[in-house]
């Protein structure tokens, strides 16, 4: 008589067990049941991998016994979390699949729960009302088809209430807000927003009716409520519409007070959305790393089930043979590998990942770099190009070219303005922007960037007024370049977009804060070609624009994008109101601090001509920088107001000269051959205390401020500079060295 080897059992013992996992159990209705609670529970903890996982188990497991009701409700489920990772595509598919399952199924209330949430689905995806008007209506018609208690309709009622309000069709949102009104009456065991959301679609009603008294009684009774209940969703909907109330009526204090309520509101809510977005966006990455997995998954699965069937014969006959030994050491060496290749993965991983990390940190310094030199390098011929063509203008000898120096001046600064719009764009994304606190006054910023705007007025035949409020101190303390940004990419939108026109610049105070802080309103008005409802969200991102017929200036797309992100690290926004062919306002409040300092802006004028500056003549200035063009732009700047001048080309030679000559100040250059500005301002600090000594330099002022300040010099001069501005720093800190 012959014996198997062991390894024969071993063979025939694997192809049992494959038959044993291939052979999967039906799962009871009631287990079923179990999973659906189930994945809302995912749902709520943002495992969406889970949840599409157990509700793909559902639909698979209710085919299995043609119960169409589960298969509905799993394809509900699936539809409802990619509609919570905003994947509006795979949301409508799985609605659509559940719809067909609903259907199938005949039972009413299913049915219409699923057109329910399609028209959800529309409304927060999509933005199409009237599709989700449709789905809402069938929602009600199968209700009422049915014989179906109020309180099952009551949710179609009110959304189709809110779409036709959206459509501002008031007339056909009245049957059912009355519809609801009546539900809500009779049944006091409700939940509590019904109520508050029914009082928010009346008081809209009748704002849109005109009738604003009781839109404005309806409106602010939902928002105390939904407060009391802290109901943010509903009491931010409240405020916002009762602000659209009061300002209807004319009461635009109350008005104000509504939007700054709704600010506050809705701050509280971003904080909660943050954490849950927070949240979303980890459950979304471990959902993506899952599916890179899924398709190998599927493939090892199918070869698997081939590998079942075909030994599901075979395995009838060993079945009993050698069963409980070889089952256990099997099963130990199988989990042994198991285990030891999934640790090894995890290993690898690690090192990936520790690779990769490694890899973007190198690459984010890299562009740090980058970034760092394109600044230096564009602005350092552009301040020569600038300030040529600004002491040519000067020059009455060339007045016949004056309309060709403004405009290559024009196009210098444009420039410059590009430059100066993609670095922002790129620290903004970097989170690199940070407010620097300063003294400045307002009439002077604004009246500055109105005449940087000269030549595109000209061009345009546009004109600009300014009104600012007489309660706003004249001398403020905030960030005056990135507001000057803000300003500049505005207004120059404004003039962009508009021919023969005026462009309003309007500064309002709207009082003091608890903090003393001035709250400050700007308006940017145009009445150019206006823009669009659909195009309103679109012109703030990145590289877009709306068609415009002034072909001669049409820019690059970031000028808004970038005010959006400027305000945002004031903690505010930018609001927008416009229509086709009735122009546009934009409008964003910032907080500013009095100064009740004497700055320099209040001791020197905004043009300093030879007579401002004359108890200066004869100062002797050091112009210490590497680049000839440079030395020669400054020193013409400043000899054609009598002071008396010397150049440098390194440092080395600055600190020569300063030990020969005496000197009232040095402007140094930061990078330089030999030596730069940063060490020789260090070596004279060791023997000249009191010297003025202010950087001049095209690096960007957030990354180097510093150091610069660190090495003891008193100032920051940013090329290319308006001239004005570079005037008046000097001769700040020539008077306090004086009075010293």
């Amino acid at each position: 008589m012959k014996f198997c080897s062991p390894l024969f059992y071993v063979v025939c013992l694997l192809f049992c067990t494959q038959l044993g996992y291939s052979q999967e159990p039906t799962i009871s209705t009631d287990s079923i049941y179990k999973l659906v609670d189930k994945t809302y529970q995912q749902q709520q903890d943002f495992d969406y991998r889970g949840a599409i996982t157990t509700s793909a188990l559902i639909e698979k497991e209710a085919l299995k016994s043609n119960n169409y009701i589960l298969a509905a409700k799993g394809n509900l489920r699936m539809g409802s979390v990619y509609l919570a990772m905003r994947d509006s595509t795979n949301s409508h598919f799985y609605y659509k699949k559940a719809l067909e399952y609903a259907l199938l199924s005949k039972k009413d209330s299913l049915v219409r729960d699923v057109y329910n949430d399609i028209g959800n689905a529309y409304m927060e995806t999509g933005g199409d009302l009237q599709k989700a008007k449709e789905n809402f209506e069938k929602a009600i018609e199968i209700s009422e088809g049915a014989g179906e208690t109020n309180k099952d309709r009551l949710a179609s009622l009110l959304n189709v209430g809110w779409v036709y309000l959206d459509l501002e069709a008031p007339l056909k949102a009245l049957p059912y807000l009355n519809t609801s009104r009546d539900i809500i009456e009779a049944d006091t065991n409700l939940h509590p927003q019904y109520s508050i959301n029914l009082d928010i679609l009346r008081g809209r009603y009748h704002m849109q009716r005109n009738s604003n008294t009781r839109a404005i009684r309806l409106l602010k009774g939902a928002s105390e409520r939904a407060i009391e209940r802290n109901y943010l969703r509903p009491a931010i909907d409240a405020q916002r519409f009762l602000s659209q109330a009061y300002q209807k009526k004319g009461d635009l204090n109350k008005a104000i007070a509504s939007l700054n309520t709704e600010k506050t509101l809705d701050a509280k809510y971003n904080v909660l959305i943050r954490e849950q977005q927070f949240q979303e966006a980890s459950a979304k990455l471990k959902l993506e790393q899952y599916e890179n997995n899924l398709i190998t998954v599927q493939k090892e699965q199918s070869l698997s089930d081939n590998i079942a069937t075909r030994s599901r014969l075979l395995s009838k006959v060993f079945i009993i043979a050698a069963a409980v030994f070889l089952i256990a050491f099997i099963s130990v060496f199988i989990l042994y590998r198991s285990r030891k290749k999934f640790v090894k993965k995890i290993n690898e991983n690690n090192v990936q990942l520790v690779k990769a990390k490694e890899e973007a940190e190198r690459l984010s310094k890299l562009k740090t770099q980058f970034f760092s030199t394109v600044s230096h390098e564009l602005r350092t011929p552009l301040y020569g190009v600038i300030g040529l063509s600004s002491i040519l203008l000067e020059d009455e000898k060339l007045n016949s070219h004056k309309d060709d120096l403004k405009s290559l001046k024009f196009s210098a600064d444009y420039l410059l303005a590009l430059i100066n719009d993609v670095l922002t764009l790129n620290k903004a994304d970097a989170n690199g922007l940070k407010l620097e606190n300063a003294p400045f006054n307002l009439t002077k910023l604004v009246n500055n960037i109105t005449k940087s705007f000269a030549f595109s007025l000209q061009q345009n035949n546009n004109k600009i007024q300014v009104r600012i409020d007489e309660e706003l101190p004249k001398s403020l303390i905030g960030d005056s370049i990135k507001l000057s940004q803000i300003l500049m990419n505005l207004v120059g939108n404004a003039v962009k977009f508009n021919e023969n026109g005026t462009i309003e610049i309007v500064i309002k105070s709207l009082g003091i804060n608890k903090q003393g802080l001035y709250q400050t309103q700007f308006f940017i008005k145009d009445n150019g070609i206006g823009i669009p409802l659909e195009k309103q969200q679109s012109i703030f991102e990145e590289f877009s624009q709306i068609e415009s017929n002034n072909y001669n200036y049409q820019g690059t797309g970031l000028g808004l994008p970038i005010v959006k992100k400027l305000l945002a690290v004031y903690d505010s926004k930018i609001e927008l109101k416009s229509s086709p062919g009735n122009g546009a306002i934009f409008s964003f409040i910032i907080d500013l601090e009095e100064n009740k300092t004497v700055t320099s802006d209040d001791l020197f004028p905004d043009e300093l001509t030879t007579p401002a500056v004359s108890v200066f003549e004869n100062m002797h200035i050091l112009i210490v920088d590497d680049n000839k063009i440079n030395q020669k732009v400054t020193q013409r700047i400043l000899e054609s107001r009598h002071f008396k001048t010397t150049l440098a080309d390194d440092g080395i030679q600055a600190i020569e000269q300063v030990q020969k000559q005496n000197f009232n100040l040095i402007l140094m250059d930061i990078h330089m051959p030999n030596m730069g500005g940063i060490e020789a301002t260090k070596k004279i600090r060791s023997y000249n205390k009191t010297l003025p000594i202010i950087a001049l330099t095209a690096v960007e002022i957030e990354e180097a401020r510093g150091e610069i300040t660190a090495s003891g010099m008193n100032d920051i001069i940013l090329k290319p500079y308006d001239v004005a501005e570079f005037l008046t720093t000097i001769l700040r800190h020539l008077s306090i060295a004086q009075e010293a």
